[in-house]
């Protein structure tokens, strides 16, 4: 887990959403679900799937967090799909027969994978989103590729990177912008490019120095992938 679910509380009390934010979307100081994970996010009859999110906070670290609630949007059939199992939330595939009736609803072709639309919800009900996890077929969560932060690589560690102020820190991960996307985030600093594979990180000199950066990874299936670092800019 990253992070503490105890802030929670303090979000539920101001019961913010997930719109009319004024931060910028890259900003991971503010209340909101960042990226919601099912693990893996395809999977076949008889199969499991574990659901979690990143979680953002005002003035407090990211957790990674099971949902509070999660229930079936669409298609309505397959309602049973998701069931709480102790502190997790668990998507089961059904058998094959409840997919084709899935299937004819939908308008899909025999054999394709059905997109099953889960609502999640975290701080009784101030934060909601939705994730699609794909019944019928198998797919893992893609793997963090090599990342680089200020020129060195930094996927394998969990260390706190230390940077220089008043310059561009290169952030970047090997992925194309058309079967990846990749989103950029921190609570200091001012972040340029977040949407894309290539970005910077710029700490003016009334900027916040000391926080964290994060990068969320999505493919074309349904995967997501995530990883957090600290990060202080060295003060001279």
């Amino acid at each position: 887990m990253i992070g503490s679910r105890s802030a929670l509380a303090a979000i539920a009390a101001m019961a913010v959403g997930c719109t009319g934010d004024v931060d910028p979307p890259w900003q991971l100081d503010h209340e909101r679900i960042i990226a919601v994970r099912a693990t893996p996010p395809r999977i076949a009859s008889g199969d499991r799937a574990v659901l979690d999110a990143l979680l953002g906070f005002k003035g407090a670290p990211v957790a990674e967090e099971a949902p509070d609630t999660a229930a079936v949007v669409s298609p309505a059939s397959l309602a049973g799909a998701v069931a709480r199992d102790g502190e997790r939330w668990i998507v089961t595939a059904p058998d094959e027969a409840a997919l084709v009736a899935a299937r004819s609803s939908l308008g899909l072709a025999a054999g394709a994978p059905v997109p099953l639309v889960v609502r999640v919800s975290y701080a009784a009900g101030a934060l909601v989103a939705t994730k699609t996890v794909w019944l019928g077929a198998r797919g893992a969560d893609p793997t963090m590729p090599d990342v680089m932060i200020d020129g060195a690589s930094a996927a394998a560690t969990a260390a706190e990177l230390v940077v220089a102020p008043l310059v561009d820190i290169p952030l970047s991960v090997p992925l194309d912008d058309v079967s990846y996307d990749v989103t950029w985030l921190s609570s200091c600093g001012t972040m340029h490019d977040f949407d894309l594979p290539a970005a910077y990180l710029h700490f003016d000199a009334d900027d916040p120095t000391e926080g964290q950066l994060a990068v969320v990874i999505r493919d074309a299936t349904g995967g997501v992938a995530w990883r957090v670092w600290p990060i202080r800019a060295q003060t001279p």
